[in-house]
């Protein structure tokens, strides 16, 4: 599948070529079928709880092992994509995934559901371990902010239709039947992202070497001797951590008084996605014009804003944040995912993969936490946990984050 052509060859694909729009939707296809898998769990986390005897904190390990399996996997997956190329890469990671998907509903009892949610995590891994590296190859460095933020608007995708399907279906047939659902509409996107990907252009094969020069270690190392890149790794870190956070336990929260709401009606609160989908588009563009650094910190700044909304007892006051916060961390997500590989030196593939690291080790250790600040002091003690992670957020990408000439 991979095409070697001398460094320099290739300068990608124009924006509104037919090879382009190729990418970018066969990038749309693998980010609805990793998403969508990775947090349908998410969707029926309190119909999880009620039907195995688990508390908000317990519950939320259903997400949280395949977040965690996902970023202990991405690193190895930058090393197979050097090897194999980034889009075979994908095609084996999605196709496992799918598999585990559809299996881990058929799970005994709770500890074999996080067992198998870990392995589908790990697998999940190949597609944003190497997508970025995929899109700076294949895209040309122009557009590539722009082709970054109509990625991640297809991650949110997924990850609407994960909860959003799960949810209703869960309510009425149980939370096993929920996810195995979303696992089907799930291996149906994987296939198209097989089908439409073009075949590689700007590939070339990598050493897999550990040590000497251009080994694996060697360029880590100077992935992250650079300070520019660490903070934009720590914003995944802290605003994913946050993220996941907020909905894995606004579920439990609009369950209680004075709300009461089902898991079906909570469930359409998940379409303030489609707030993320349109965000991260746009904060792509405004960042090529704008500027990153300036698009990162208002992002971190909306979701701020968004969040004192959740603490309102009103329905329409929460949604209304819900949609602020989300949009927000969409965009910053898509600014600082976008920059990385373009500020890398060396090593794409593992600069994209480090990134993809901290975020999923922020969802899994972040929000997991929310649950302890959840558990003991209500939703008010969640969304200053939050809030807290954010700030640090702004606060970092403002004091060291720069842009010495202008965003390709």
């Amino acid at each position: 599948m991979a095409e070697q052509v001398p460094p320099g060859g290739w300068e990608g694909y124009e924006r509104g070529s037919a090879g382009y729009r190729r990418v970018l939707l066969a990038l749309l296809c693998a980010g609805v079928a990793t998403f969508a898998q990775l947090y349908s769990v998410q969707g029926v986390l309190p119909l999880m709880a009620a039907d195995l005897g688990l508390d908000a904190a317990q519950a939320s390990l259903g997400v949280s092992a395949a977040t965690l399996g996902l970023a202990v996997a991405v690193l190895p997956w930058s090393v197979v994509s050097d090897r194999w190329g980034r889009l075979r890469t994908m095609v084996v990671a999605v196709a496992a995934a799918t598999v585990l998907g559809l299996a881990m509903p058929l799970a005994p009892g709770f500890e074999a559901v996080v067992v198998l949610r870990f392995v589908e995590g790990a697998a999940l891994g190949g597609i944003p371990a190497v997508a970025m590296a995929y899109l700076a190859e294949e895209v040309d460095s122009r557009h590539s902010a722009v082709a970054a933020g109509t990625y991640v608007a297809g991650t949110s995708l997924g990850g609407l239709a994960g909860r959003i399907v799960a949810a209703p279906v869960g309510d009425a047939l149980g939370w096993r039947t929920g996810t195995i659902t979303v696992s089907v509409l799930a291996a149906l996107a994987a296939v198209g992202f097989v089908l439409l990907a073009p075949r590689q252009r700007g590939f070339v094969r990598q050493s897999v070497r550990l040590t000497g020069p251009g080994g694996l270690l060697g360029r880590l190392r100077a992935n992250l001797a650079d300070a520019g890149l660490v903070v934009l790794y720590l914003q995944g870190f802290l605003l994913m951590g946050g993220f996941v956070a907020i909905y894995n336990y606004l579920g439990f929260h609009l369950g209680e008084e004075p709300f009461g709401v089902s898991q079906t009606v909570v469930s359409l609160l998940f379409l303030a996605y489609l707030s993320g989908t349109w965000s991260s588009g746009t904060a792509g563009r405004a960042a090529a014009a704008r500027g990153r650094r300036v698009v990162l910190a208002g992002s971190g700044t909306l979701m701020l804003a968004g969040l004192l909304g959740t603490l309102v007892p009103s329905i329409p006051v929460v949604v209304a944040g819900l949609l602020l916060f989300t949009a927000g961390f969409f965009a910053a997500h898509a600014v600082a995912s976008g920059w990385v590989p373009v500020r890398s030196r060396t090593g794409t593939a593992q600069a994209s993969s480090l990134y993809t690291l901290f975020y999923y080790a922020g969802s899994s250790v972040l929000g997991s936490a929310g649950g302890v600040f959840y558990t003991r002091s209500g939703w008010g003690g969640a969304v200053g946990f939050v809030a807290a992670l954010v700030v640090a957020a702004v606060v970092l990408a403002l004091v060291v984050l720069r842009e010495p000439r202008p965003a390709p």
